[in-house]
Order: structure tokens, then sequence, then C-alpha cells
């Protein structure tokens, strides 16, 4: 424990310096870090995806810097101290887990995330859902927000209502298809990807993680193509939509078992 106290005083005492003696340092604001940091946060995504612990623990540094970049902004106009953020927090947590440090009784993991979104709403909340960021991807937004309705009970009592209604969603949408209706299309998708995100908590799959994988599942294989184009003396944007096709089957099969 003293050496985490150690390191992190230590980390203090570097910004301290920063703030007082670099010319970037000095310059920066809490709406000029804004961006950095959602970077970082990105770049700490990227590294727990392809599982190298090495970066994971350099991005979590990082972001580690620019969460005591912002406290010490703060301090110097008098709004709040990093000792004030870390009290908060733990105030926080000590007030939402009743079944740790009070006689509440949470057994299972929906009883513990029933209990936090009670205890937000009586801290002044009107909605459960006024905690999901304006700003979240929207995939990661309905994420979110199927958690929040969970949590006070708002959801599908099986899989099988949650498998009706994405096959309801699908024949919406090709249903405005086929009337060639642009604005109905549309809203008829995003309820299609809803439910799709209703159907991978049923199934205990992420959607963020699975369509990540599927991202780069696609640009292994597409690379692939590409190299074996050039390798083979042709420029990959000549080539035919069969002979693309061809490739493709040749990338699942070379690549199989490495994506």
């Amino acid at each position: 424990m003293q050496n985490s106290l150690d390191a992190f005083g230590r980390l203090l005492s570097i910004m301290d310096d920063l703030r007082a003696q670099c010319p970037w340092d000095k310059k920066q604001t809490m709406e000029s870090l804004s961006h950095l940091t959602i970077e970082e946060v990105y770049e700490l995504y990227d590294a727990i995806m392809d599982k190298n612990l090495d970066e994971v623990k350099k991005e979590l540094g990082d972001i580690m810097l620019h969460l005591v970049f912002y406290a010490k902004i703060a301090s110097e106009t008098g709004e709040f101290t990093i000792t004030e953020v870390l009290h908060s927090v733990c105030d926080k947590l000590v007030e939402r887990h009743p079944h740790i440090y009070g006689d509440v009784k949470a057994s299972t993991v929906e009883e513990v995330k029933a209990n936090w979104e009670k205890i937000k709403l009586k801290s002044g909340k009107n909605s459960v859902l006024e905690g999901v960021p304006k700003s979240l991807p929207a995939l990661v937004k309905a994420i979110r927000i199927q958690e929040k309705a969970r949590g006070v009970g708002f959801d599908w009592p099986d899989e099988k209502g949650v498998w009706e209604k994405v096959k309801e969603e699908w024949n919406e949408l090709e249903d405005a298809r086929n009337k060639e209706n642009q604005a109905d299309m549309e809203e008829e998708f995003g309820d299609l990807m809803f439910s799709l995100v209703n159907l991978s908590r049923f199934m205990n799959i992420n959607p963020e993680e699975a369509l990540t994988k599927a991202n780069l599942k696609f640009i292994s294989r597409f690379q692939w193509m590409e190299t074996t184009s050039r390798e083979n003396g042709k420029a990959f944007s000549d080539l035919t939509i069969n002979e693309m096709d061809q490739l493709w089957n040749q990338a699942k099969v070379h690549l199989q078992g490495n994506i």
C-alpha cells in the first residue's frame, strides 16, 4: 500500500512541476485535454482487445495522468482538488455498496445492479437513464440503456421474446424497404439493431466486442487479399468481382484460426 501511495504522490509532484514549468502543460485546459483523453481511452481499449498487458499498463498510466491533470487545473481555480475527487468516489462506492458497508442483502450481480440504480434515484436523479453519457457511440449507448432499464426490472422475461422481437423488427424493415420509404427504413433499421443488442445480452455476448472482432476479421482478410493480389502482379482495384470473391474464399481458408 505504501509503495502505491508513494507512486501516486510522485505523479502529483511531477504534475505540479509540469504545470509550473512546461510551456505545453501550462497552456492546457479541460477542454483542450478532453479529446486527448478520449483517444487515450480508445488506446486502452485496443490494448485490452489485443490482450497486450504491457500496453494496458502504459495506457492506464496515460489515463491516470489525465485524471490528475484535470484535478490540477480545477485546483488552480479553487473548484476542487484531487483529494476531494478521491474522497468523492470513495463516498459514492460506500453508499452504493450497502451489501458490503451496510445491512442490505445482495448475493447476485443482478441484485447489486438493482440496488445501485435504486440508490442513484434516491440521490436526486429523475431517471435511471440520466447516467448514460450523451456522447457515447450509439452501440455502446444502447448497451448501457438496456442494462440500466434491466436494473430496475424493465426487461424481457426470457430469450424467446427477444428472438420474436428481432424477427418482428426484421419484417418491419423488409416491409419499409419494399415500400421504398427511406425514413421508415432508417427507423426500422435502428429498431432492429436495438433489438439485436437486446438479444446479445441474453446470449451473454458483448455486441461492441463482437462487432470489433468482426471488423478485425474483415480487415485481416481484406489486407490478405490485397497482398496476394500484388504478389500475383495485379492491382487489387483492377480485379473483377469474381476474382475478388475467389480471393476472399482463399483468405478465409488461409487465415482460419488466426483471427
